[in-house]
């Protein structure tokens, strides 16, 4: 058989119980060319490979595991005629480049995915793909997103295909946001501390998590499936550590008091409210160019109402003398950034 043939492996895995011996075979299998899927039945322990590479191997990786992998069935595929489907799900709660980025990743290695189509603003996904549509939607539910089909339709060739966005200039655009928000979160951080605002402290990692966004999108271009599951879950991480170390701030701060300082507070809130404008210009131009900009888009203005809440409550603490508005506005965007954490973190 020719090197390009595609085969069809099945494999009995009897100590496959659980989804880090999942994660081990995918790092093992990562490297080995052509394969295009791996789905797992954890129940059954078994494993379905669709690949181009050798069976041998692929068996050849799988046995020092330690897991017992024996081959049961393999077989080629003749995919030369094969169709592919036209998905509609709907996505209760998609509302910005976080969630897109999510279902990105979640779908990065089910085979023959040509294209993904984003609609935030009608919560929609449509996907066109090779493979069955109970894969992609197993691939969807985890996230927690709410995700279900609408409709699945049979197409032929690729007239549904998605033209390629020029990727060069979104690179350059992704950058010039990445370094915007990233400096923003270091400046915003410190100031939040020395003004002695969880409003500040917590509106800094809502920049972290804009930047984690972006810096993963870029570090994602071209790496294999499983760098970019692990470099999304490294994100989550310290998103979640960055988070819960704002609400401890709230609680610390609740108990022991605090003065913040409303001038800082109304300041940095209106520098963050710049910068976050500036974002929402750059991506104003090049919105229209796919849905994942469009989200980017959204995902800005939202900011810049968060960083009006900021100046809000500074200037509530000026008028009160109190330190409550602060605390309210510090727990609610930290709410908010580990509830992204936990959404990144639930990606396989």
């Amino acid at each position: 058989m020719s090197a390009t043939t595609k085969f069809e492996s099945t494999f009995a895995v009897p100590k496959m119980d659980c989804p880090s011996e999942e994660n081990m075979i995918k790092m093992a299998l990562q490297s080995v060319e052509g394969v295009q899927s791996l789905t797992f039945d954890l129940p059954g322990r078994k494993l379905v490979a669709v690949h181009r590479a050798p069976v041998a191997e692929v068996l050849q990786r799988l046995e020092p595991l330690g897991l017992g992998a024996k081959l049961v069935h393999s077989a080629a595929v003749d995919d030369s005629a094969a169709g592919s489907f036209k998905s509609t799900f709907h996505v209760p709660k998609m509302d910005c480049p976080s969630e897109e980025n999510m279902i990105k990743l979640a779908l990065q290695d089910v085979p023959g995915v040509k294209s993904l189509s984003f609609d935030l603003a009608n919560r929609k996904l449509t996907a066109v793909h090779g493979a069955p549509v109970a894969q992609v939607l197993q691939r969807l539910e985890p996230l927690g997103l709410g995700a279900k089909l609408l409709e699945s339709d049979a197409v032929m060739g690729d007239d549904d295909e998605i033209d390629p966005p020029d990727n060069a200039a979104e690179a350059r655009l992704l950058w010039i946001l990445l370094s915007i928000n990233a400096a923003m979160f270091v400046i915003e951080i410190v100031m939040g501390f020395i003004a002695q605002s969880t409003g500040l402290i917590a509106d800094s990692l809502d920049m972290f998590a804009d930047a984690a966004v972006y810096g993963l999108s870029l570090f994602a271009v071209g790496r294999a499936a499983a760098l970019k599951t692990r470099a999304a879950h490294t994100a989550g991480w310290l998103q979640l550590a960055l988070a819960l170390m704002a609400l401890s701030e709230v609680v610390r701060r609740f108990i022991a008091g605090s003065e913040p300082v409303s001038g800082l507070m109304m300041g940095m809130g209106l520098v963050a409210l710049i910068a976050n404008v500036i974002c929402l210009v750059l991506i104003s131009k090049k919105r229209d160019a796919g849905a994942h900009m469009k989200a980017s888009y959204i995902f800005s203005a939202n900011d810049v109402i968060a960083n009006a809440g900021v100046i809000l409550a500074g200037f509530l603490v000026a008028m009160t003398g109190s330190n409550y508005p602060d605390l309210v506005i510090g727990t609610v965007v930290g709410l908010i950034v580990l509830n992204g954490a936990r959404r990144i973190l639930s990606l396989k």
